[in-house]
């Protein structure tokens, strides 16, 4: 059984969302799952941005033939090509073997060290503000090296005003029904997974993140379509606002985080009395970790802010 959603008539999200997955990357913990976002437009051409997971194939590929009901898919874009996107690329190219492949020249480079592929497959190295007409839509390519990975580039759809993040703009947990934030309410408990998120996923190369909130800055966005998390719509200048202090490394609050370990409870008192003096200095805002207990994941989210 399929399981897409429209964004709008001919933008299909085909991604899927995993709940058994209990560590992300085998280092991250994620106690609400994971989704792998994935995008088909429809128009004269068709295309698919990024794929999934290898191991969440099944309801991909069931998602894919859905969305496309019977038509060729003509390009595929690969925007990043860690594995949880670009895993199932071969399978791709078996599936739709005249298919055209779009992506960075750096991401070509990567392709043939990741898999074996026929020499025959149709790869086209994407520049700086490339541009490719769909029909109806017209997409341009945007480098995003370093965010977080060297081949990365992003996609604008000018017809409909939606930037294709890659994995900009992500957060931790599955889809649960709802893509968008305008189909539910962001609160805190997302905000915060979004920040851990960043903080752990992107967070060492803010000043690449600049680069590319320049580049986003000259376009007007609708919505953003990351590879993971939620389709943001309503909420796209609160997150802007986040990733802009997050890669200046400003914080969003006042306030001391203090991370300790203690064998035999030394550390931990000292540390404590360090909480107290900053709390009689009024400083209001302490978080004490014992990173024995808490993931560090948790710890350096907590810091960036």
């Amino acid at each position: 059984m399929h399981n897409i959603r429209k964004i709008e008539d001919d933008i299909i999200r085909v991604g899927v969302s995993d709940r058994k997955l209990t560590m992300f990357e085998a280092v991250y913990p994620i106690s609400s799952g994971v989704s792998y976002n994935s995008y088909v437009i429809l128009d004269e051409k068709t295309a698919l941005i990024d794929t999934v997971e290898k191991h969440c194939g099944k309801e991909f590929f069931e998602n894919v033939k859905a969305a496309l009901n019977g038509r060729h898919l003509d390009y595929l874009i690969i925007q990043h090509m860690e594995p949880d996107h670009a895993a199932l690329i071969p399978d791709i190219l078996e599936k739709y073997p005249n298919i055209q492949i779009l992506c960075s020249q750096k991401a070509c480079d990567m392709i043939s060290q990741f898999f074996d592929i026929d020499g025959h497959c149709n790869f086209n190295a994407i520049k700086e503000n490339d541009t490719i007409s769909l029909g109806k839509h017209e997409l341009r390519f945007i480098g995003a090296p370093m965010v977080h990975w060297p081949e990365v580039m992003v996609t604008y759809d000018i017809t409909s005003k939606t930037l294709f993040s890659a994995d900009a703009f992500g957060s931790f947990g599955a889809i649960n029904g709802n893509i968008s934030d305008n189909e539910v309410e962001i609160g805190e408990e997302y905000i915060n997974e979004v920040r851990r998120y960043y903080t752990n996923i992107v967070g060492k190369y803010g000043t690449q993140v600049q680069a590319l909130l320049k580049k986003a800055a000259n376009l007007e966005i609708k919505r953003i379509c990351p590879l993971h998390g939620l389709i943001l719509e309503k909420n796209i200048p609160l997150f802007i606002e986040k990733y802009d202090k997050w890669s200046k490394y400003e914080p969003e609050e006042n306030g001391v985080v203090i991370a300790y370990s203690s064998v035999y409870g030394g550390t931990e008192n000292a540390c404590e009395a360090l909480a107290t003096k900053l709390a009689e200095r009024s400083v209001k805002n302490i978080k004490m970790f014992d990173t024995s207990m808490t993931h560090f994941s948790y710890v350096l989210a907590e810091m960036f802010k």
